[in-house]
């Protein structure tokens, strides 16, 4: 049975720009749910396509939302000063 708006969908699945937000936020959270498992158990084809996939939808997301929140503990200024403040933490008082 093929899908009725049949022009953008791929046998990779659905074009990640026609994906509504909502969609595309939780196609990124399936992925990131399932890629341990499919890094560790998926023929080498399925991993292959799951990283593909992610790699379409992060890109998509990311052209979406350049402005996006970037917490700074997850920037490398944020990792040295928490390497830094678990150095002083360590130091005998």
């Amino acid at each position: 049975m093929r899908h009725a708006d049949a022009t953008h969908i791929r046998p990779e699945g659905v074009s990640p720009h026609a994906l509504g937000n909502d969609v595309l936020l939780h196609e990124l959270e399936q992925l990131h749910r399932t890629r341990h498992e499919t890094f560790l158990y998926g023929s080498e084809e399925a991993l292959k396509r799951h990283t593909l996939r992610t790699g379409q939808l992060e890109a998509e997301y990311l052209h979406r939302f350049p402005g996006r929140l970037v917490t700074a503990g997850r920037t490398r200024a944020g990792a040295r000063a928490r390497e830094a403040a678990a150095r002083v933490e360590s130091l005998p008082e």
